[in-house]
């Protein structure tokens, strides 16, 4: 099967410049290369025939062969090879499919083409620790907060170059950021040593910032820590990170909050729980007890007669407000019956007595030692 004509493959006229050709095979070879074209058999065979006539095109000397002796200056004795003689397709694959890296790698993997080829970089993200009390998250506060990190130089205007001077293009990679080397088959790409990726180098750098276009300093930031906040709260504060390189822009900074314990309060979600010590008399006969509330005040709490430990009362609307809305959490009382210490000798005679008359006050101790008492029998049985 004769070949197909190279200026036809690659789909360009004979009078195309180089960087036609060279832009033409760029379509080509993204269009064909196989690993878009899983369901197309040929397109492997079409992929190396593109390949084959951009080898001969972008050559000077092997373009100007094929243009005098067509397919033949590379078969028999003809000799028209060019420097690196040979068949065309077959021992420079990986110099052509270089010269396409950045776009087939840009589109298969999600990459940006050119590297560093932008002076500008942003900034990063910066994460601030902040704990809080629990009143604080109960009223919502504006706090006050010192940031250690990077602003942009004052002396550059962020730029890097010392009296406004522009960067110029990096020596090295040509203003990619990126430096390849061949490897066999294989171009590896490395970030470039002289500009770091920049792309474009200081040739007389700022003295403030060293070229970096920032400078290291505390900042001192309002915050507004909205009522209902709880322990995770992230607050996204755009543009206070790290400043950006050269001019970019700047990072965000995360104020991820911490709410403290509290000494009378445990906290679940928007409830509050407050254990209340009551005596033993007052759980027996009923009474009225004060409890504190989060918003610094008092509610009076009614303890029916024969209360027990664990018992929970509900104050509705007592507890913490929704961080967006939504109504306010409520505040559950559970009483503790506490057994009183260092009894009088008049005490202790005044419980006897009592214990003495109690025997029917005490149901669910009755209750019990009936079941041990029912246990222990049908053991011995």
């Amino acid at each position: 099967m004769s070949k197909r004509d190279f200026y036809e493959v690659l789909g360009v006229s004979k009078g195309a410049s180089a960087d036609e050709i060279k832009k033409a095979f760029r379509r080509k070879a993204k269009e064909l290369h196989p690993d878009r074209n899983k369901d197309n058999p040929d397109a492997e065979a079409q992929f190396k025939e593109a390949n084959e006539a951009y080898e001969v095109l972008k050559d000077a000397d092997k373009r100007a062969a094929y243009d005098r002796f067509g397919h033949a200056a590379f078969e028999g004795g003809m000799g028209g090879g060019g420097p690196r003689g040979g068949h065309p397709g077959q021992g420079d694959f990986a110099s052509a499919f270089s010269d396409v890296f950045d776009d087939l790698f840009g589109d298969f993997m999600g990459g940006q083409r050119g590297g560093g080829r932008g002076r500008a970089s942003r900034g990063a993200d910066l994460r601030y620790n902040l704990r809080v009390s629990l009143e604080d998250a109960y009223t919502g506060i504006q706090k006050t907060i010192n940031v250690p990190g990077s602003t942009a130089c004052e002396s550059c205007k962020g730029s890097g170059a010392e009296n406004g001077a522009e960067p110029t293009t990096c020596p090295t990679c040509s203003g990619m950021g990126k430096v390849r080397a061949q490897q066999g088959f294989f171009t590896v790409e490395r970030t470039c040593p002289t500009c770091s990726g920049m792309g474009q180098i200081i040739s007389n750098p700022c003295k403030s910032c060293g070229g970096q276009g920032r400078i290291e300093r505390d900042r001192a930031l309002s915050v507004n820590i909205p009522a209902g906040v709880e322990t995770g709260t992230r607050i996204r504060l755009a543009g206070e990170g790290e400043a950006g390189m050269r001019g970019g822009p700047s990072g965000d900074l995360y104020i991820f909050i911490e709410v403290a314990p509290h000494k009378l309060f445990e906290r679940d979600g928007v409830n509050l729980f407050c254990r209340v010590p009551v005596s033993m008399a007052t759980a027996a006969l009923g009474g009225d007890i004060e409890v504190p509330t989060i918003d610094g005040g008092r509610s009076r709490v009614k303890i029916p007669g024969g209360s027990q430990s664990g018992r929970q009362m509900r104050l509705r609307s007592k507890g913490m407000p929704a961080l967006r809305g939504g109504g306010q959490g409520d505040m559950f009382i559970e009483l503790a019956v506490e057994t009183p210490v260092n009894l009088t000798s008049r005490q202790k005679e005044l419980l006897r007595e009592f214990e003495d008359l109690s025997e029917e006050n005490n149901p669910e101790s009755s209750s019990f030692f009936k079941s041990v008492k029912s246990f222990w029998d049908s053991m011995k049985g």
